[in-house]
């Protein structure tokens, strides 16, 4: 289509409300990707579907993620099958005794694993849900606390995978010389106001001074009512993760979860903050070491590693479906369609603002936290530079909207993967989530309000 106008928005919506009545992703990003391709295609649209599930799949930011969570999954069922994860959880539970305390861990745990945030979410979600389970906690409020400090601290630490996608961005459109990308991230971070938010905001759940909001509050009352904290409809979630057990035979080692932790961030850090090379070598040394002094057989072991990954298809079939719609929405333009209709009521003071709402709404919408703003990013480029805007400022926006994209979208990879780590659906999780999500991106429209105007 040459100018689908609104339509624009059609296959997106359509995900939006098949997701709402069903409650399953996979189906609803498979059905609205449809919509847009046949929108593109017409009749072609099979072809087209064909064409682009190829496009998408060869892509090498997909492999990429499809290799780091495939594989953090292989290590993480290594961790548990050698009792390492329950070593750790008894360990936590010596100095947590309340829910509160318990939520407070789970926290900082996550503050600690800044270097990623598929780390974040698929560590501290897989070994926080034992301890959370003591108290009561719903999986829903844990996931909600391990997804406050995956993309967020992830973008306010710049020493992390978002730290340097953005600073190669902020190159890549003039906007600091070569070799000074980092340098310029660093000093828009005081402006990335929603991930400071969305963190902070955690301690005020935990202690009980922002109470349980809508969805929340009746996984809460579930969870201390019943005991019940997996919710209805992730059994097949908590299966999968219940599927690899710690042998009996092994005696559980609190460093055998430390070390590998340590080093996972420690090897991220040291080769440019690569994360599959990380995981590549933590589990490449783990392994090594439990061949090695006998730990496990190597049938035992490689067969957990193979059964580790078998447990991110799920998630991973979401992630795959959410870059298919994310393609389609880039061949129709709907980025630069939403910041091309805002243009002509934008200031030098409300483009802050704006460009929070708008690519909020995109990443929101596309569940494309970093590939959205490759292709947006001279655009705003371009509108600050004419408008004469506070560059900094704008950047801390652009960055704010992404955080807010993976944070709160239920199909972004955030979602997804803390969903699976924590041991309920990414709906779940995410309709939960929402009304902390807004309350964050309420103070931040004010707080850009105020930045501009002074």
């Amino acid at each position: 289509m040459d100018d689908p106008g609104l339509l624009i928005l059609l296959p997106t919506m359509v995900v939006f409300v098949l997701a709402i009545l069903t409650h399953r992703p996979i189906e609803s990003l498979i059905t609205g990707s449809i919509v847009g391709l046949i929108m593109i295609h017409g009749t072609g649209f099979i072809q087209g579907f064909a064409e682009t599930s190829v496009r998408v799949m060869t892509d090498d930011d997909v492999a990429w993620v499809i290799l780091v969570c495939g594989f953090m999954g292989s290590l993480i069922g290594i961790l548990i099958r050698t009792g390492s994860t329950s070593s750790f959880t008894t360990t936590m539970s010596r100095y947590v005794k309340s829910k509160t305390s318990a939520l407070m861990a789970a926290w900082g745990l996550g503050i600690f694993m800044f270097v990623d945030d598929y780390l974040n979410s698929l560590a501290v979600g897989s070994a926080m849900r034992s301890l959370t389970d003591q108290y009561r906690i719903s999986r829903e409020k844990l996931a909600y606390v391990v997804d406050s400090t995956a993309a967020p601290i992830s973008v306010i630490i710049p020493f992390s995978t978002w730290g340097v996608f953005f600073a190669g961005l902020i190159v890549a459109n003039g906007i600091a010389p070569e070799g000074e990308g980092l340098d310029t991230y660093i000093k828009a971070i005081p402006y990335m106001l929603y991930a400071w938010i969305a963190v902070l905001i955690v301690p005020l759940v935990a202690f009980g001074k922002i109470p349980s909001l809508g969805a929340m509050k009746t996984a809460d009352e579930r969870a201390e009512k019943t005991g019940v904290t997996v919710p209805p409809g992730a059994g097949h979630i908590e299966a999968a993760n219940q599927s690899i057990q710690a042998r009996p035979d092994i005696k559980p080692r609190m460093a055998m979860f430390v070390v590998p932790m340590v080093t996972l961030v420690a090897a991220t850090l040291y080769f440019d903050k690569d994360f599959l090379v990380g995981i590549y070598i933590t589990l490449g040394g783990t392994t090594i070491y439990i061949l090695a002094t006998r730990m496990m057989s190597m049938n035992d072991t490689f067969n957990t590693i193979i059964d580790g990954f078998k447990m991110m298809v799920e998630p991973l079939g979401v992630l795959v479906a959410a870059f298919i719609l994310k393609d389609v929405n880039d061949v129709l333009g709907l980025a630069p369609y939403i910041v091309t209709a805002m243009e002509p009521v934008l200031t030098a003071q409300t483009l802050p603002v704006a460009i929070f709402v708008s690519m909020a709404l995109v990443a929101f919408m596309t569940g494309s936290n970093w590939g959205v703003f490759v292709i947006i990013l001279p655009i705003v480029t371009a509108l600050t530079n004419s408008l004469g805007a506070d560059m900094m400022l704008v950047l801390g926006a652009t960055l704010s909207a992404s955080t807010f994209g993976s944070h709160a979208c239920f199909y972004s990879d955030a979602t997804v993967l803390t969903a699976q780590a924590s041991g309920c659906t990414p709906f779940q999780h995410a309709i939960t989530q929402i009304p902390y999500a807004l309350i964050g991106a309420a103070i931040t429209i004010v707080g850009y309000l105020v930045l501009g105007f002074l």
